[in-house]
């Protein structure tokens, strides 16, 4: 007999979906009138409580699928943030926004403001179909197999407040690219599509291979590929198909135990094929994969669009944090010097894209460019950062507030011909995403005395490249004080002793792990 989890039980009673009809009363009668039950359902909405949770402060997630803004969205998103918010913006690795401060009594205001800008927080977490992601530079890129805005649209219409698919083990990750480079990071999502072609009636066709499991927090694991080609029309049939046999075969008895990536590594790809095809009906098997490459999804600097006379404008947003003020005078560049388009990536940065190239100098002396500068070769440029303790229970250590810290001391002390991607979790939940970084630091605590400090797990050497690998975590742990210390330490020992041309990651493989942590050890004594 099957014992179910409290939030499964919960779900039983009302789907979370439900929720959405009780904001307008909760939002006249306050805080303390929610009951237990709907704090959880408002995760369905895209609302997290904030810590300490007995504040009553929300953090709300809205849903970019593919990346895809707006100037006009930007502004609204701003005047909300402004309003409510105390004026911070958030990109996330999801290439979603977020908000932070909103208080219950703001809700229905905000929904309201959210669906005449055609936006969307619903689904932005909960047990359901999360932000659909993807190349974010998909109908401008000159290397790109296939545009897939119509498609990824299509999808989040479909999976968008679909009672079929509101009631989930967990939550549901897909990621779909027509990039060569691996842009949607499809080896860590619960289904992800990434470019391929196949030979079909003597001509070629481009379409899609496929991989389901993966995911990351504790246990991360790799998607794993099957033996399937999908045709641009079969995609919806597909993810439906894949999100049926997590409804119905998922684990609900413990929810560190829920995700898709359990059920593929309990029944293997084969199994899973064979029931995936069931639901389905025949489709062909693999072709040609397209993918050659990895660029941790970073588009910083200038660049030629493939529609000649354009060029796109990648701006580093260290650890994706900003501000109202500041979204609202990047909204403005965007539609003084460009279509009013605006592009969000999982490496939490923005892309300002369409812009004539005789308008580009000007756009580079813009002075909010100064501080967001495409051009910029700081270590700050490549760190993603979490909300960590400042605003999630979860979380053990401070995150995006160390970025400065860290950034400058590097900056001063290592040079290097490279950059190295530092993410930075709060914990173990992986939100800031430390297994697939160069070096990855995870929130810990140690104790001192009778205190307990911050401190941070080291990991090193993930990739998704080709032949991609999770980063492996030292032994031991750095109190946050001496973060920018220790990461000097190793960081100069990879410039000093690197091939030419040899990334981060790459060395790491070469020297070894032992050598790293007999080295972290000697600086952590």
């Amino acid at each position: 007999m099957t014992t179910l989890n409290h939030v499964e039980l919960l779900k039983i009673e009302k789907d979370g979906l439900e929720v959405r009809k009780d904001i307008e009363s909760y939002g006249r009668l306050g805080f303390t009138a929610i009951s237990p039950d709907d704090l959880e359902r408002f995760k369905w909405l895209g609302l997290y409580q904030q810590s300490p949770k007995v504040d009553g402060y929300f953090m709300m997630r809205i849903k970019i699928p593919g990346g895809l803004l707006t100037a006009a969205q930007l502004m609204v998103i701003s005047g909300i943030s402004r309003e409510y918010g105390r004026g911070i913006v958030d990109i996330t690795t999801r290439q979603a926004l977020q908000f932070h401060w909103l208080r219950v009594e703001n809700l229905p205001d905000i929904f309201l403001r959210l669906a005449k800008a055609r936006l969307s927080s619903v689904g932005a977490a909960g047990d359901c179909p999360r932000n659909v992601i993807g190349h974010p530079l998909a109908g401008i890129d000159a290397d790109e197999v296939i545009d897939t805005r119509s498609i990824i649209q299509s999808v989040n219409e479909f999976f968008q407040e679909n009672r079929e698919f509101s009631n989930l083990p967990r939550k549901f990750k897909i990621s779909i690219s027509g990039s060569r480079y691996n842009t949607g990071h499809g080896e860590i999502n619960d289904v992800a599509l990434t470019p391929a072609t196949k030979e079909i009636n003597g001509k070629e066709v481009v379409g899609f291979h496929v991989r389901v499991g993966g995911g990351l927090s504790r246990t991360p694991q790799f998607a794993q590929p099957i033996n399937i080609f999908v045709l641009p029309e079969e995609v919806i049939t597909v993810l439906a198909g894949v999100a049926t046999i997590f409804r119905e075969h998922g684990y609900r008895e413990q929810r560190n135990h829920a995700r898709l990536k359990f059920l593929v590594a309990d029944w293997g790809v084969e199994k899973f094929t064979e029931k995936l095809l069931k639901i389905t009906g025949p489709l062909l098997t693999r072709g040609t994969d397209l993918t050659i490459g990895w660029n941790g999804g970073y588009f910083h600097g200038v660049h030629q669009q493939k529609q000649v006379g354009l060029s796109y404008i990648g701006l580093p947003i260290p650890g994706g944090r900003s501000t109202a003020d500041d979204m609202e005078a990047l909204a403005n560049l965007a539609e003084q010097y460009g279509d009013g388009s605006m592009l969000t990536s999982n490496s939490q940065n923005l892309i300002l894209p369409n812009i004539p190239n005789e308008k580009v100098d000007a756009l580079l002396q813009e002075s909010i460019l100064q501080r967001y500068n495409p051009l910029a070769k700081s270590f700050s440029a490549y760190m993603v950062a979490c909300v960590g303790k400042e605003f999630c229970p979860f979380a053990l250590a401070t995150t995006k507030q160390y970025i400065e810290a860290i950034s400058k001391h590097l900056d001063q002390q290592v040079t290097l011909d490279q950059p190295i991607r530092i993410h930075i979790s709060g914990c173990p939940h992986s939100c800031a995403q430390p297994q697939i970084a160069d070096i990855g630091l995870q929130g810990t605590g140690v104790k001192v005395g009778k205190e307990v400090i911050e401190a941070f797990e080291l990991w090193l050497g993930g990739s998704l490249h080709v032949n991609g690998n999770f980063a492996t975590k030292l032994q031991g742990s750095i109190s946050a004080q001496n973060v920018p210390f220790v990461l000097e330490k190793l960081i100069n020992f990879y410039a000093q002793n690197k091939r030419t041309a040899e990334d981060f990651t790459n060395f790491v493989r070469r020297i070894g792990i032992p050598e790293f942590q007999a080295k972290f050890d000697a600086l952590t004594l």
